[in-house]
């Protein structure tokens, strides 16, 4: 897809002018047309990784229990009942609230204490999801089991 682009804008006779970098994956979007013009800056591909992965919400008190690189099963409701294999790659640095737009604020005077989730990131085992790469994509609502122990 990059030569694509490189044709675009070398009819334009302004190539020397542009970054042209070429990234793994599948284009999701183009937003723009042949002939159009594109101030600086300006997204005009969507690209999705060729990687397979999740962010898994877990609670607070479960993460005692859970190590980098620890086995998970997966399945996605896309694929009925087909389970794959992951680990754990890395845990967030912050609860969900800390990085919402507008974060909880308990200014009532009541502190109740509420369990937080933190994002923890499960990337496939490339062998497990073996011919089903191409039809995993964002947005796919998944299921991960991890042992507690």
């Amino acid at each position: 897809m990059t030569v694509k682009y490189y044709a675009l804008l070398k009819k334009a006779g302004q190539q020397s002018y542009t970054n042209i970098t070429a990234l793994a994956g599948q284009i999701a979007r183009n937003s723009f047309e042949f002939g159009q013009r594109l101030p600086p800056e300006t997204p005009s591909t969507a690209i999705v990784s060729n990687d397979l992965w999740i962010i898994a919400n877990f609670k607070e008190t479960q993460l005692a229990s859970l190590k980098l690189c620890q086995q998970v099963d997966i399945k996605l409701d896309a694929f009925g009942g087909t389970k794959f294999e992951g680990r754990l790659d890395s845990f967030s640095p912050a609860s969900g609230a800390k990085f919402s737009l507008l974060p909880p604020d308990n200014a009532t005077g009541n502190f109740t204490q509420v369990v937080q989730r933190i994002s923890v990131k499960v990337v496939f085992d490339a062998e497990s999801v073996k011919g089903y790469e191409s039809r995993s994509t964002p947005g796919m609502f998944a299921r991960v089991n991890v042992e507690l122990k």
